[in-house]
C-alpha cells in the first residue's frame, strides 16, 4: 500500500523493496505448513492448490486493476489490492497452528499426517544454513529455482508489454489474453500437484513420480519457442498458456521436493535458500530481457527480441531438470542429526 505514497523513482523503489522483504516469508511458511499437515503423497496437490491462489490473483488483476486505474487513479490500485492482504492475515493469525498444538485434532488424523515415519518435531527447532549448504540435495533445489523462477517472473512482468508491442493490447483496459493465460496456470498448478500424488498412490517411488512429471512439464514448456512462427494472437496465447501452466505444475512439484528430501525442521530454510536463488536468477534475467529487447528494437524489432527470450524460456526447465538429476539422482533423504 505504501506504493501510493511514492512521488519519485527512488520512493517507488523503496516501496518495491519493502514489498519484496515483506512477501519473502510467505512461500517458506506455506511449504512448511504443507509439510506439517500433509503426508508426502498429498503434499504436491496441497502445494498446487495454495499456489493456485497466487494465480487467481494474476487472473483478477488484469481485469480489476485497469478498472481501478481508470476510475480512481494509480494510487488506489495499490491501496485496494494491498489492503486485501489483511483479510488473509486475520485468518492465518487466528486459525493456523501446527498439528502438535492444534486443539480438537483427532488421533486418527494426527497419525495419518505423520504416516511417513518421519519424527515429529517441535516448533522452534532450527537447522543452521551452513549444514544445509554442505549437502547436494540443497543445491539440487537451489539450481532448480535459479533456472526457472526468472521465467515465471518474465511471464508476470513482460507479457503485457509483449501483447502491447505485438498486437496493440491497451494496458488501460481488461487484458483478456492475460486473463486466459493466468487462468490456465491455475489448472496447471492443481493438475501438476495431483499428477505426482496419483503416481505415488499407484505405488511409484516418490523420487520417480516427482521427476517423471517434472520432466513432462519441462517438455511442455518447449513449444513456446514456436511463437515466432505464428501471427494469430490466440494461437500465441495458447502456446504461452501451455508454458505458463507447465511452469506452475513444475512449481508445485519442485517445492515439494524440498519436503521429500529434508526433515520438516529444515524445510522452510531450504525453501528460503531456494527462493533467494530464484531471486538472484531474476536479478540477472530481468535486466537481460531489457537489454535483449533494446538491442533487437534498434536493429530490427522488439518482436524479434521476444523470440529470443521465448527460446531461453523453452530450454530453461529441461536444463533445470538435468541439473537437479545430477545433484540428487534419487532424491535421497537427508539426515541432519
Amino acid at each position: 500500500m505504501a506504493h501510493a505514497l511514492a512521488r519519485s523513482t527512488i520512493g517507488f523503489t523503496i516501496a518495491r523493496s519493502g514489498l519484496g522483504i515483506g512477501e519473502s516469508g510467505n512461500f517458506p511458511a506455506a511449504i512448511k505448513a504443507v509439510a506439517e499437515w500433509f503426508p508426502k503423497k498429498e503434499r504436491a496437490l496441497a502445494t498446487g492448490i495454495f499456489n493456485s491462489g497466487a494465480n487467481i490473483g494474476a487472473v483478477v488483476a488484469p481485469i480489476m486493476v485497469p478498472l481501478i486505474l481508470a476510475s480512481y487513479g494509480w494510487q488506489m490500485a495499490f491501496i485496494i489490492t494491498g489492503s486485501l492482504g489483511f483479510i488473509w492475515l486475520f485468518f492465518w493469525w487466528f486459525v493456523y497452528e501446527i498439528p502438535t498444538r492444534k486443539k480438537k485434532l483427532s488421533k486418527t488424523e494426527f497419525d495419518y499426517i505423520h504416516s511417513d515415519d518421519e519424527p515429529v518435531t517441535n516448533a522452534g527447532t532450527k537447522v543452521p544454513w551452513s549444514k544445509l549448504l554442505r549437502v547436494r540435495q540443497t543445491w539440487a533445489f537451489v539450481f532448480g529455482k535459479f533456472l526457472t523462477d526468472p521465467i515465471w517472473w518474465f511471464f508476470l512482468f513482460w507479457l503485457a508489454d509483449y501483447f502491447n508491442k505485438a498486437f496493440g493490447l491497451d494496458l488501460k483496459k481488461p487484458g483478456w489474453p492475460l486473463v486466459i493465460i493466468y487462468s490456465c496456470t491455475t489448472i496447471g498448478s492443481i493438475g501438476g500437484g495431483y499428477a505426482s500424488g496419483a503416481l505415488i498412490k499407484r505405488g511409484w517411488p516418490i523420487y520417480k513420480a516427482r521427476k517423471t512429471v517434472m520432466l513432462i512439464f519441462a517438455i511442455c514448456v518447449l513449444p513456446i519457442f514456436t511463437v515466432q512462427y505464428f501471427q494469430n494472437m490466440w494461437v500465441i496465447v495458447a502456446l504461452i498458456s501451455l508454458a505458463a501452466a507447465a511452469h506452475q505444475a513444475w512449481s508445485a512439484n519442485i517445492f515439494t521436493t524440498a519436503s521429500d528430501m529434508f526433515p520438516k525442521k529444515a524445510v522452510s530454510s531450504v525453501i528460503g535458500i531456494g527462493g533467494m536463488a530464484g531471486s538472484v536468477g531474476g536479478i540477472i534475467f530481468q535486466p537481460m530481457v531489457g537489454w535483449i529487447l533494446d538491442y533487437f528494437t534498434r536493429i530490427k524489432s522488439a518482436a524479434l527480441g521476444y523470440n529470443v527470450i521465448f527460446m531461453i524460456c523453452g530450454i530453461s526447465y529441461l536444463a533445470a531438470w538435468l541439473v537437479m538429476h545430477l545433484f540428487a539422482p534419487k532424491m535421497a533423504r537427508v539426515e541432519l542429526d
